[in-house]
């Protein structure tokens, strides 16, 4: 076993082992409960990283042992974090002369109730259907007929292990019945190979859109075989935008739409190094406005350097589960939302599906609706 892998074993053991004996001892139940409780931290122990290491195993054995893991994860790290908050509070109210048993036992009574509802509250959310977001961004100088000009933005689905068929059918609905003048597909479509997935992404082909659907890859795809998922996406019918641009003609005006690849594309293949001034070669005079498809939001600085006047992305998904909202800006220059860069704006979608634990609590899931307005 590699050293680094049994370094992370150690830590998960050592974080499953603090919350027993910091929580397990407290709760007021029998002995036998306490047992009970101390057989899931052990098999949470063992899930999560064989969740991990699912995709070498047979199918249907894979994707239960994904879904199990996963699960144990999302309740895991609810756990963790509370746990430790706990730890604070009883610090300070000891430092405060505030102590007492029963704050003691009420605290760890709290920390798996409130994780449970958490992990129970995230979990419905991220599984419903995202819900659409209305987004209207100003453009200066922007021509009459792109007024209105609307943009049906997904991303970060992640069909994988617990994402399949039926939940990018239910996406591809809803995006349809937005009736879009373009589809932006930003990235992390897929988690595994398409071999094993290609009939769960079938879907997309079924986007529809005046002007048709757009695809720019996420470094999820070139964890899965980024080659094979451009070419499956393109027979789906999407284009895919490889620094590279397409100019919409929309009733006498014109859009420039142009999409990069991912930041860290060179990491696996050099010559998809992300580059939007090449995007945007040959590209004509007088375009009405010049968007920007790029997956990650740090792509920003090179897309206004550039000129263009809007980027869509995705890949934070938000933070998907508090804390972890917290650690986005140590990556990424913003977490969602509509955001400025000097004369770029740059709007980023939580994600339309979610990573990992099928949980989503404080950054809800969303189908963007970007409509492009006069300043």
């Amino acid at each position: 076993m590699p050293r680094s892998t049994t370094v992370i074993l150690a830590i998960l053991a050592s974080l499953h082992a603090y919350i027993g004996w910091r929580i397990l001892p407290a709760l007021p139940v029998p002995l036998a409960v306490q047992v009970l409780g101390a057989l899931w931290l052990v098999a949470s122990f063992v899930l999560i990283p064989a969740s991990m290491m699912s995709r070498g195993m047979r199918q249907p054995m894979a994707d239960r042992v994904a879904w199990a893991g996963f699960l144990a994860l999302g309740l895991f790290s609810s756990l963790f974090v509370l746990t430790l908050l706990r730890d604070v509070a009883l610090a300070v109210a000891v430092l405060f002369g505030a102590g007492s048993e029963s704050l003691v036992r009420g605290t760890g009574i709290g920390v798996p109730v409130l994780a449970g509802f958490a992990a129970l509250a995230g979990f419905f959310n991220a599984r419903r259907v995202a819900r659409v977001v209305e987004v209207d961004v100003p453009i200066a100088g922007l021509p009459e007929a792109l007024h209105g000009f609307t943009i049906a933005q997904i991303s970060d689905i992640h069909v994988g292990p617990t994402i399949k068929h039926g939940y990018l059918n239910r996406i591809v609905d809803a995006v349809n019945a937005l009736q879009a003048d373009a589809v932006a597909v930003t990235g992390d479509l897929v988690d595994g190979a398409v071999r094993h997935l290609a009939p769960h992404t079938a879907p997309l082909a079924r986007l529809q859109a005046r002007h048709g659907a757009f695809f720019v890859t996420g470094n999820h795809e070139y964890y899965s075989g980024a080659h094979a998922w451009i070419a499956e996406v393109r027979r789906l019918g999407l284009r895919v935008l490889m620094n590279e641009h397409v100019v919409l003609e929309h009733d006498g005006a014109s859009l420039l739409l142009a999409g990069v690849t991912d930041y860290t594309a060179h990491h696996f293949d050099p010559t998809h190094r992300s580059d939007p001034h090449k995007a945007l070669l040959g590209a004509p005079e007088g375009v009405g406005v010049k968007v920007l498809l790029a997956h990650q939001p740090r792509t920003a600085p090179f897309a206004a350097r550039a000129g263009f006047d809007l980027q869509l992305s995705g890949h934070t998904h938000g933070g998907q589960f508090f804390p972890w909202n917290f650690f986005v800006p140590m990556q990424q220059p913003w977490v969602a939302g509509l955001k400025r860069l000097e004369n770029l704006w740059v709007y980023i979608s939580r994600g339309t599906g979610y990573w990992g634990p099928p949980k989503r609590f404080g950054a809800p899931s969303e189908i963007t609706r970007v409509r492009l307005v006069r300043a």
